[in-house]
């Protein structure tokens, strides 16, 4: 089975690099900058959707300043901010002995999901590091997983999309991919299930025994 993994809320937590950095941006263009929980929706929708909204606004020049700000950020000091869950590792190496292949799909930019896998040591583990280009191309999870399916020649039938999201759900089920849900980041069972999944985990230490045991056709 090939898994195509999250990162933000899956393989690790963002949360002080990605909030700090949003807040970076806003107070860069003169907007107030709310507080750290009241941006926690903002971990897993493409970049440029929560600036939309944080700024209502549909202007896509202020929007694409807002992305620029934010990268100034999260290029050099956010994408570090970061932290493996616990677990995730064990998980990933029993996954691996158990035959399984994994890919990174992720809605942020390619450039800075591979220096995040490296830094944490589980670039050995992933066959493919996918993300979005710098402007925005494949942000969505959608055309990313038809991309990497098409690409890479993998039939939707042997994949499996792990996420803590239900951009992640919704993604692989428009792709014909199953859609496991993880409950450690920051989607609830409600947003994963109402989307598609077909199972959620509690833990990392779980997902093993969970993808050995469910049926996913």
């Amino acid at each position: 089975m090939h898994l195509l993994f999250d990162l933000d809320g899956t393989l690790t937590d963002p949360f002080p690099g990605i909030i700090k950095s949003i807040q970076h941006a806003l107070v860069a263009l003169g907007h107030p900058a709310p507080p750290d929980n009241d941006l926690r929706w903002c971990i897993g929708p493409p970049l440029r959707q929560v600036f939309a909204r944080l700024l209502d606004t549909k202007d896509a020049s202020l929007i694409e300043s807002a992305v620029l700000k934010y990268r100034d950020r999260f290029g050099t000091v956010g994408l570090f901010e970061n932290d493996l869950y616990p677990g995730i590792e064990t998980a990933l190496a029993e996954l691996k002995r158990s035959g399984h292949t994994f890919g990174v799909a992720t809605s942020k930019p390619a450039v800075f999901a591979v220096r995040i896998i490296e830094h944490f040591g589980l670039k050995p583990y992933f066959r493919s590091i996918d993300g979005s280009e710098m402007d925005g191309t494949r942000a969505d999870k959608t055309s990313l997983i038809a991309y990497i399916l098409k690409r890479d020649a993998i039939a939707p039938a042997d994949t499996i999309m792990i996420g803590d999201r239900e951009f992640d759900m919704i993604g692989a089920r428009q792709n014909g991919v199953a859609a496991l849900g993880v409950l450690w980041g920051y989607g609830s069972r409600a947003e994963l299930e109402a989307a598609g999944a077909f199972a959620c985990v509690a833990s990392p230490q779980e997902l093993p025994a969970a993808l050995a045991q469910i049926s996913v056709r």
